[in-house]
């Protein structure tokens, strides 16, 4: 005697879903259960095989007053894939414009307007350091004429803190 196997959970939503595309119709909880044993299912796992098929957009479920009712019609399938289809497609150009998002980013330190916008900024840098030069020498002259007779003092508090009289500008 060989022992019959029970259907998989794909198995079994495929019979459950065939019973509503079969008969086109509406049903309750108690219908299916009584309906999908014809088709192999035990009326034990119907309740779970429909939830994931409810969960899964293939079934629809409402409940009008105290009672749920649920239906599937065969034209939904054929959207249902074509949804399904249609979101690999998604799916798919999103991936390639990450990709080409990529390789755009590989070039973009090569980016005229980028380099551009880097030359303005190192301009801008260059002119903000001689200025600051130029102050640091006007402090220093300044302090030469104001603290006569410390000149050797303050010689090395400049020196200490980086200052050298023969520091050029930045050109």
């Amino acid at each position: 005697m060989s022992k019959k196997r029970g259907l998989s959970l794909e198995e079994k939503r495929e019979k459950v879903l065939e019973i509503f595309h079969e008969s086109k119709d509406v049903f309750q909880l108690k219908d299916i259960e009584k309906l999908a044993p014809k088709k192999g299912v035990i009326s034990q796992s119907v309740k779970e095989v429909l939830q994931s098929l409810v969960d899964d957009d293939m079934v629809h479920q409402d409940k009008i007053g105290i009672s749920n009712f649920f239906w599937a019609f065969p034209s939904e399938a054929s959207v249902q894939a074509d949804r399904v289809a249609k979101l690999s497609d998604v799916a798919k150009h999103e991936k390639e414009l990450h990709d080409i998002q990529n390789q755009l980013d590989q070039y973009a330190e090569n980016d005229p307007d980028k380099m551009k916008s880097m030359e303005e900024a190192a301009g801008i840098a260059q002119d903000a350091a001689n200025r600051w030069q130029d102050n640091i020498e006007a402090l220093h002259d300044w302090c030469k004429r104001r603290f006569d007779g410390m000149g050797e003092q303050l010689e090395g508090f400049f020196k200490e803190n980086g200052y050298n009289e023969n520091m050029e500008t930045f050109a």
